[in-house]
């Protein structure tokens, strides 16, 4: 559904993409993580169309994107990092306005936006105006603009900066009910255990460029976990060590002679690989670039 190859995007000196590379299939829902500057939100920029690559070559839905921008657009849902609403407008109008601009009229229209409203939770405030809500709410018609009419392809950037946790609920509840029917998603966020629970695959952002793709499991499998145990000594009642050999480490604790009263072993999780890239970052000395 999506093909991002090569993009490259300068501001002054600063490259804010340098060979940016993500292909996301129709049904997946891609984590798109790094930290701020790795070129995330520039990337989303992109295939919105609301900024042009110095280099590179966007696809989506085999169209070429430069050529065919408008009829890309089409098959696009973009809710970006900063709101995009009119607030003087109600719920209902927002979204009927981001429902035409989708290409939908008449009944149809209608019937969607009803049901992007019934789905977020926003029915009952449809006919207020934007301004006059809470944050929270103003996140859930956001993306209920981009959710109208089930685009193929989702760009949701931070969806849930600073919401309540019924929007993060009904937004992902959302977001997987799209993916499974079928829509590609690339979703940008800080809060890790929002892509566990959507059961997504992963791409890392470094510096304007991916460094790593895949599933969770697979990207962890080499970082540390940590072995935890616990002992009836009260000089030392409890021990932590990182361990990527658990089993190991236990077998030679037990030959020491110490005899735990409980051990429990914590496998490597999303934190632990977001610290591996702060740490990464540190010693390449990329860290601090703050483009995106």
């Amino acid at each position: 559904m999506l093909i991002a190859e090569g993009l490259v995007k300068r501001y002054g000196l600063c490259r804010a993409l340098d060979g940016f590379d993500l292909t996301v299939p129709a049904g997946e829902i891609v984590g798109l993580i790094g930290h701020n500057g790795a070129g995330k939100t520039t990337f989303v920029e992109i295939v919105a169309g609301l900024v042009r690559p110095d280099a590179g070559r966007i696809s989506i839905a085999t169209l070429d994107a430069r050529l065919a921008r408008r009829a890309a657009r089409r098959f696009l849902g973009v809710a970006p990092q900063e709101l995009g609403l009119y607030g003087t407008a109600t719920v209902r109008e927002n979204v009927r306005l981001f429902a035409g601009l989708a290409g939908l009229r008449g009944r149809r229209r209608d019937v969607e936006i009803a049901q992007v409203l019934e789905e977020l939770r926003l029915t009952a405030v449809a006919d207020r105006r934007v301004g006059a809500l809470s944050g929270g709410q103003r996140r859930r018609v956001q993306a209920a603009t981009a959710l109208v009419g089930s685009p193929p392809l989702l760009l949701l950037d931070e969806p849930t900066a600073g919401a309540d946790p019924e929007t993060r609920s009904a937004l992902l509840s959302a977001v997987r009910a799209r993916a499974e029917a079928g829509a590609a998603v690339v979703y940008t966020t800080h809060y890790l255990p929002e892509l566990v629970d959507l059961d997504a695959t992963l791409a890392l952002a470094r510096a304007g460029r991916i460094i790593a793709r895949g599933t969770q499991e697979e990207l962890t499998r080499h970082l540390p976990g940590e072995l935890r145990v616990t002992f009836a000594d009260p000089a030392e009642p409890e021990l932590r060590r990182p361990t990527t050999d658990p089993g190991a480490d236990l077998a030679a604790l037990f030959a020491s002679g110490r005899t735990p009263v409980s051990v429990d072993v914590r496998r490597p999780g999303l934190d632990d690989l977001y610290r591996s890239m702060a740490i990464a970052a540190t010693e390449a000395g990329t860290e601090v670039r703050d483009a995106a």
